[in-house]
């Protein structure tokens, strides 16, 4: 049976994982957006000395599950380098590399999209490869991938339920202890259900009056 007095009992602990689950996936999306950005535009370089390390870099941290790069940084970092991160400050550096893997094809995709003129055009007006970048291309490349870089936002607040296997007491972690603690999971692992779905479809909508938005802005 439902029971209100121990909703009003358990909310602090979930709000409390709440700002914890929102803070790892925002930080470790800033980062994915970032490396993601520099994977691909290392792999568009005709050096292979830039290529060839972004391309490993890719295939090898998408070649294996997100579980295992937490168990690793957290757990065999400190008995390699005898120091690691903070719980939360290890999920946020996995969440940004793993995921980083997966936009860096999406912005590669992006960047292949733009026609070869443009190019031209920018190599013919002397700008430097960083101009270019930035004052030409990606303002064409960003807009039209935004959805699928939102699609990852959503499946990185997913997963995030995986740090609790390093110990951070994110949304899911607090309502298991909890239930562990008062014998009730009905209620806790309801509203962390209902909380999820509820993040997802503001991010999703989000995402896409971002893109109608940078679409308006650069047509």
């Amino acid at each position: 049976m439902w029971k209100w007095d121990v909703v009003w009992q358990v909310m602090p602990d979930i709000l409390s994982g709440l700002v914890v689950t929102l803070e790892a996936v925002a930080g470790g999306m800033v980062l994915a957006l970032v490396l993601g950005l520099l994977w691909a535009v290392m792999r568009r370089s005709k050096s292979h000395y830039l290529s060839w390390p972004a391309w490993a870099v890719v295939e090898f941290v998408r070649s294996t599950p997100l579980l295992v790069q937490l168990f690793f940084v957290y757990y065999v970092m400190i008995d390699v380098v005898g120091r690691g991160f903070s719980p939360l400050m290890t999920g946020i550096l996995v969440l940004g590399v793993h995921y980083s893997c997966y936009t860096a094809e999406v912005y590669r995709a992006g960047l292949d999209g733009i026609a070869r003129g443009q190019w031209n055009a920018a190599k013919a007006l002397n700008l430097t490869p960083y101009q270019t970048y930035r004052y030409v291309i990606l303002p064409q490349a960003i807009p039209p991938i935004l959805p699928n870089l939102g699609n990852y936002l959503i499946a990185m607040l997913k997963e995030a339920p995986l740090l609790s296997t390093i110990t951070v007491l994110e949304i899911l972690n607090e309502a298991k202890i909890f239930g562990n603690e008062h014998y009730r999971y009905l209620e806790p692992l309801t509203i962390v259900g209902v909380l999820f779905i509820l993040l997802s479809l503001l991010a999703g909508l989000s995402v896409e009056w971002l893109r109608k938005r940078t679409a308006a802005m650069t047509s």
